[in-house]
């Protein structure tokens, strides 16, 4: 199925959507960490840019960037603000499992990039190496982004990923 045929509308995330999102970002572990809704609605309040798909009216996927810069604490962020600026920082998209297979993360990035068209902004990523998700490196790789480094984080090591950014329209 092609990005324009997925069922999915992109929008701006809205406070109705924190229980599920939660729900849904709790179930991809350990593609991404495990959050309190206290810890979801800080991120959002933090994003440069939080996406929130929709699929017969219920969120099915979150995409959350955060911009260089921000006080946020993790240590995948913190490695990136050491060595580049001026980028949008995927925190974590999420897909609901019962969702897979629509380009549904797809249509997440596109919205992102063509909100940040013009921006000067790169857009940064990390992938888990271990435990391994090469599903999430293939998908990211076939969007453009290229690997940047690699770091060990004890149970995590992750590698790192930039795509240049995109040009005005």
């Amino acid at each position: 199925m092609s990005a324009t045929k997925s069922p999915a509308k992109i929008r701006p995330y809205e406070p109705g959507d924190l229980s599920t999102l939660l729900l849904m970002n709790n179930a991809a572990v350990p593609a991404v960490n495990e959050l309190t809704a206290e810890e979801l609605l800080d991120l959002v309040n933090q994003a440069l840019v939080c996406l929130v798909a929709e699929v017969d009216e219920a969120p099915a996927g979150l995409l959350l960037c955060i911009a260089d810069g921000k006080g946020y604490e993790s240590p995948n962020y913190l490695w990136l603000c050491e060595r580049l600026t001026s980028f949008a920082y995927t925190d974590r998209i999420v897909v609901d499992e019962h969702q897979r297979g629509l380009n549904i993360g797809d249509r997440l990035y596109a919205a992102l990039f063509k909100l940040l068209a013009g921006s000067g902004r790169s857009f940064v990523c990390e992938v888990n190496e271990r435990p391994p998700n090469p599903g999430s490196l293939r998908f990211h790789k076939n969007l453009g982004f290229e690997e940047i480094g690699r770091a060990n984080n004890g149970d995590k090591s992750v590698v790192y990923l930039k795509r240049a950014p995109e040009p005005a329209p």
